[in-house]
């Protein structure tokens, strides 16, 4: 199942995460995003964040691989594979794998250095730039549980 959402200004992507964090804050969810620099992937991570009750500042975890986030009634884990490349993916293939189960929300920018070898249940995120400045947010769900998720965010 894949959807494609436009959002034209940041009230517009603050309410498709609102839309998204309400499917996902029960169970959670493993999510990968992808986009170009600047795209709006952690505006995006932020914004679901705050959605479910996340207090702590929300940033990009460029620098430190990992941000957790603790004080919402589910956890959220925000990682960036952009520092460790293809290499270094494969040397926390199985931490990823473990974030993929149970009851918390992860995020995992730059997900195209785990060259898409993610077997387990997952929701992928595209954010494109467009030519009127706005972002197309494109998702896709693999597996049951995320499939049903993406077709219910498309309603």
């Amino acid at each position: 199942m894949k959807i494609e959402k436009i959002c034209k200004t940041l009230e517009d992507t603050k309410k498709l995460a609102q839309k998204f964090a309400k499917l996902i804050e029960q169970d959670g969810c493993f999510i990968n995003l992808y986009g170009e620099i600047g795209a709006g992937k952690t505006a995006f991570v932020k914004e679901v964040a705050s959605a479910i009750g996340i207090t702590e500042k929300v940033t990009s975890p460029s620098f430190v691989i990992l941000n957790e986030y603790h004080s919402a009634k589910i956890p959220v884990y925000h990682f960036d594979l952009y520092r460790l490349e293809h290499e270094g993916v494969k040397t926390i293939y199985d931490e990823l794998k473990e974030y993929s189960e149970g009851q918390q929300i992860t995020f995992v920018e730059w997900a195209e250095f785990s060259q898409n070898q993610v077997p387990f249940d997952h929701i992928k995120i595209n954010v494109t730039y467009e030519d009127d400045d706005s972002r197309k947010y494109s998702f896709e769900g693999f597996g049951e549980k995320c499939s049903m998720i993406v077709e219910k965010l498309g309603k």
